[in-house]
């Protein structure tokens, strides 16, 4: 075979276009390193946002969870409210429907004690003797001595007292006897007393009158009377107005209702009304007055005719006791045995709008009382004198939106203040009792009605917290529950795309998570496999570069270098030809001589391994190599001959097997090479310059097979045996002396 001539280098000289044998492009390497920036945007993607799953879902089991209890605690709030308000409403409306009954069923047991007294003989005798005893004493002389008693205990014991009781200053002249008859009576039963339960013991005067005979007649059945009915008095009026009889022989005993000290209108009216009825089964009850007798205190006065024969022939009238109404109105101040609890209470209103009863809290709390009315407007010093006499009726006013509306005739229930500016749930009522305008009101504050509501707030509340608590825990184990399988699959993703393809996730089909384990797997082992067969492909491109370039060379074609090149320093050089292989192969098919050719190029690449030999390039039948090119060498020279002898030997051998007689003729020299990269869309790893050159244009200096080397290659080799003169080359530098290199070991 005959070797294509060399085409021009950088140096002036002729160099072999050996082509390459296989053109590995650049696109694979690219493809390679794009891979990691296609992990790396995918990593991003499952890394993005400010919450992790995990975050997420413990805030959303969290809002749900809360909001849920949030729900559930302001429903039963509203609910339990609005059913405590209904229950305590319904308390307040029985409290006040039970009263308004005890109240009615009192009075009408009272009034008919009353009424059935006037028809008694007793009373009937009575009334006719204290008349009869009245009308003896108009002519019966009243001494100074009398007077003079009288007028004394008006001066230190009745004004006193009542002073003390009213808060005022009285004048005891208006007090005095107005006729003889009074100033007699009281001479002897009032002024001697001090006390009006001391008074009501003395039967007789003993100063042998008429009247003094009825008083110690009747004075035991009347204080019997009194005593066991709980009567603060009780009068006997005669039908001129006069009052014959007192059971207390107070500062009433003997004056007239129409013109004397003592003209009270309650009494004097309920007396005039009295008179009127025509049958002593009627009765006349007054309501609420001061009346001084009894020290200035309010008084309800229940009257009923006395009759003899269809006649009416006086007026008993009973003073009724307020503990007869506040028995009543306080449930005989066992509110907390009715369930009233702390607040709870009832009492009346008259159409004057001042209190008919006492209040709870007065009684209970004093000083409380005081400054809650007084703050809530009621002067300082009524209330002061409320907590003096304790007692609020005629004293305490109460406008309140109960009160009105009962005044107006309605009935109902209402959220609203009361007469201590407190907030109260109040069932009102308007009462028609014996002809008494009454208002009864049931109340409780709201603080304590709405207390459970409260409690159940704050136990709502308190559930809530350990709700959170509870479900933030729950809501943490489901969350890593849930969030295990996706961070072991973010994990096995991880990996990924750092690298380590094939990497599988334990997961079971399912659910979605599941289904997406599956899916991983497939793909990571489908990325393994397409991995495995890129680095397959790495390896032989690897492979492939670094038979057609140096290593160095072929690392920084991969880095992505464009311009690869380098001068070298004695270098030995080597252009081996095969001769003789044509002729051999001219009876081959094309497969059969390449297959021997690659054979041959194998045995010799072998030996260049052994030898430190690099090979540049080949063509068919020619083969370029080098010593010292990529790793320097000081007998590079010795070493490229050794390798041309052990080419000889390795034809020697195909030839004795094949039959052939193919021949090996190599041209050496040694000096300064250029090496690199040729080309842009077809790469070919190349060496030139003069020592390549002439190496070549060695090698074809004789037809005949042999191994031909320059002078300079002779002059390293030293005192070598079987040298022998083959000619001269011309080159730029003038004519060279070639050798013949024979073989001197076998």
């Amino acid at each position: 075979m005959t070797a294509v001539p060399p085409t021009s280098d950088t140096s002036g000289t002729e160099a072999d276009p050996i082509p390459p044998a296989a053109d590995v492009g650049a696109d694979a390497p690219r493809v390679i390193a794009e891979a990691p920036r296609r992990k790396g945007k995918f990593r991003a993607f499952l890394t993005s946002g400010s919450l992790d799953i995990q975050s997420k879902l413990l805030v959303m089991l969290l809002a749900v969870s809360i909001v849920a209890a949030l729900v559930v605690g302001a429903v039963g709030y509203l609910n339990g409210r609005s059913s405590l308000e209904a229950a305590a409403f319904n308390q307040v409306t029985s409290l006040r429907e039970s009263r308004i009954t005890e109240l009615k069923r009192s009075f009408s047991q009272f009034t008919q004690t009353v009424v059935s007294q006037t028809r008694n003989a007793s009373v009937v005798g009575a009334t006719k003797a204290f008349t009869a005893g009245w009308d003896d004493l108009q002519s019966r002389p009243v001494s100074d001595s009398d007077h003079t008693k009288v007028e004394d205990w008006y001066d230190d014991t009745f004004v006193p007292q009542l002073d003390a009781r009213s808060g005022g200053t009285a004048d005891p002249d208006q007090f005095a006897p107005t006729t003889d008859p009074q100033a007699y009576l009281q001479a002897r039963y009032t002024a001697p007393f001090s006390d009006y339960d001391k008074a009501i013991q003395q039967d007789d005067a003993g100063d042998g009158s008429q009247w003094s005979a009825a008083h110690a007649e009747y004075q035991p059945y009347f204080r019997q009377a009194v005593e066991s009915a709980g009567y603060e008095d009780l009068l006997l009026m005669d039908t001129d107005g006069d009052v014959v009889y007192s059971a207390y022989s107070g500062a009433d005993l003997g004056t007239n209702l129409e013109d004397g000290p003592y003209r009270d209108p309650n009494l004097a009216s309920g007396y005039q009304q009295a008179l009127q009825l025509t049958t002593s089964d009627g009765f006349v009850v007054t309501d609420f007055g001061r009346y001084t007798p009894s020290l200035n205190v309010p008084t309800l006065w229940a009257l009923s005719p006395v009759g003899d024969d269809g006649k009416i022939i006086g007026v008993m009238a009973v003073q009724v006791p307020v503990e007869l109404i506040n028995q009543v109105m306080t449930g005989n101040e066992q509110w907390a045995d009715d369930g009233l609890g702390d607040t709870g209470e009832s009492y009346l209103v008259g159409d004057d709008h001042q209190m008919r009863s006492y209040p709870r809290q007065l009684i209970e709390h004093p000083k409380q009382y005081q400054r809650d009315v007084i703050a809530a407007g009621t002067a300082p010093s009524t209330a002061a004198r409320q907590l003096a006499v304790q007692g609020s009726v005629l004293l305490q006013e109460v406008n309140t939106t109960p009160v009105d509306r009962a005044l107006q005739g309605k009935s109902g229930t209402v959220i609203g203040s009361d007469y201590r500016g407190k907030e109260v749930l109040a069932a009102y009522a308007p009462l028609e009792v014996d002809g008494l305008r009454w208002v009864v009101v049931a109340q409780m504050d709201t603080s304590e009605a709405f207390a459970p509501v409260n409690e159940f707030a704050r136990n709502i509340g308190l559930s809530l917290v350990a709700i959170i608590v509870l479900v933030s825990l729950l809501s943490l184990l489901l969350a890593q529950v849930f969030v295990r399988p996706i961070r072991r699959l973010q994990t096995a993703v991880n990996r990924v795309s750092s690298g380590d393809l094939g990497v599988e996730v334990k997961t079971k089909a399912g659910d979605e998570i599941g289904d997406l384990g599956l899916a991983f797997n497939d793909m990571s082992r489908s990325l393994q496999v397409k991995q495995d067969l890129l680095d397959e492909q790495r390896r032989q491109n690897d492979t492939l570069l670094l038979t057609l370039m140096p290593e160095e060379v072929a690392r920084r074609y991969k880095q992505g270098d464009e311009t690869i090149a380098a001068d070298h320093q004695d270098v030995a050089v080597v252009y081996a030809d095969i001769i003789g292989f044509d002729d051999f192969a001219s009876g081959l098919t094309a497969e059969e001589s390449l297959s021997l050719v690659n054979d041959l190029w194998r045995s010799l690449d072998e030996a260049a391994i052994r030898h430190g030999i690099e090979r540049v390039r080949t063509t068919r039948s020619g083969y370029l190599a080098s010593c010292g090119l990529s790793v320097p060498r000081v007998d590079n020279v010795r070493r490229v001959v050794d390798w041309a002898e052990e080419a000889q030997r390795v034809l020697e051998r195909f030839n004795a097997q094949h039959g052939s007689k193919v021949g090996l003729r190599a041209g050496i020299d040694t000096g300064q090479v250029t090496s690199g990269l040729v080309g842009r869309s077809s790469i070919v790893y190349d060496m030139w310059g003069d020592a390549v050159s002439l190496a070549y244009r060695v090698q074809g200096i004789a037809p005949a097979p042999g191994v031909y080397a320059t002078q300079r290659v002779v002059d390293k080799l030293g005192d070598r045996a079987g040298i022998q003169n083959a000619g001269e080359v011309q080159t730029q530098a003038g004519p060279q002396r070639i050798w013949k290199l024979e073989r001197v070991s076998s």
